[in-house]
């Protein structure tokens, strides 16, 4: 197929690209680079069947020649960004799903939205299953991250009920990996990167807060059964193995052999006090579950980080 791509140049955005390329399809990926970074895709500079656009969603999205596929990555989504762009993230979920829904339209092309566990917001059930409706503070901090992707899942199953789109929501539960922003604010980059300097590492609140933590490939092999399936309602892509920050700060210690020391700090405003996944519906429709332990993931990512200058 030929396949695009937006937010290419992003963590999980980029892992996409590098398994369709390996799967033979040729991918054109979009990225303004807000927080996407080239050299996440540089490796596939060159090759034939990639093709990198610098252009931001929000506009108008013009793709020469025939489109089979659209994937819709773009979106800044660390909790550092909520703050620091928030109309961007607003703007991404909104303008840019009815632009790359537009663009699948125009082109007879398939489409499948990012979206986030954040549609569930600080859950009142656990673990979360698709058909729980959330918890979420619109005007909160997080409101625009979580408001933002809520919309896009509407604006999608829209265009598939009224347009007849072949589209599909992946619901994506904290994932992590090599090419990680170490500034981004979330647990595992903030950990590993203090970790490695001997730096205290900062957990917020008493750390009991609980997260589901999936390693990117995992991530990345539920995303392409779902392409290919015929599930049009969201679907779970996460780890159900729960753990409490303090644990994954103790085991990141453990892991890279620092000397760091844990220290408390406030917790943010509607941060989720627990997140786990309920994936019964991607075993049962996709034949999915995650594979990859949590210590042989974090190692890798440890390996990586230290490779590139953390």
């Amino acid at each position: 197929m030929r396949v695009v791509v937006t937010g290419g140049a992003g963590f999980i955005g980029s892992h996409l690209c590098d398994a369709l390329i390996r799967e033979n399809h040729s991918v054109v990926c979009l990225d303004n680079l807000i927080t996407g970074n080239l050299s996440n895709v540089e490796h596939l500079f060159g090759h034939d069947r990639f093709r990198f656009v610098k252009h931001d969603v929000t506009e108008y999205i013009h793709v020469p020649g025939e489109v089979d596929f659209v994937f819709h990555f773009a979106s800044p989504a660390s909790p550092v960004d909520f703050e620091r762009i928030p109309i961007q993230i607003l703007k991404v979920g909104a303008l840019g799903t009815h632009k790359t829904l537009g663009l699948a339209r125009a082109k007879g092309a398939g489409f499948l939205l990012a979206s986030t566990s954040e549609t569930y917001g600080d859950p009142l059930v656990h673990p979360q299953p698709e058909t729980y409706w959330g918890n979420v503070n619109c005007v909160g901090i997080r409101g625009v991250y979580d408001e933002a992707k809520r919309f896009a899942e509407a604006m999608t199953m829209a265009y598939h009920r009224y347009h007849h789109i072949n589209t599909h929501i992946v619901r994506i539960f904290n994932t992590y990996g090599p090419r990680m922003r170490p500034d981004d604010g979330r647990a595992i980059p903030a950990f590993i990167s203090q970790a490695l300097k001997n730096e205290p590492i900062t957990v917020f609140g008493e750390g009991r807060q609980t997260r589901s933590f999936q390693y990117i490939d995992d991530l990345i092999r539920g995303i392409l059964l779902l392409m290919e399936s015929d599930e049009h309602l969201p679907v779970n892509i996460g780890n159900p193995n729960e753990y409490t920050i303090l644990q994954l700060a103790e085991v990141i210690i453990e892991l890279t052999g620092s000397k760091s020391e844990i220290v408390h700090r406030p917790l943010p405003p509607d941060d989720p006090k627990v997140r786990q996944p309920d994936i019964k519906k991607a075993r049962e429709r996709l034949g999915w579950e995650p594979v990859v332990p949590l210590r042989e993931g974090l190692t890798k990512t440890i390996e990586w980080f230290k490779t590139h200058g953390v």
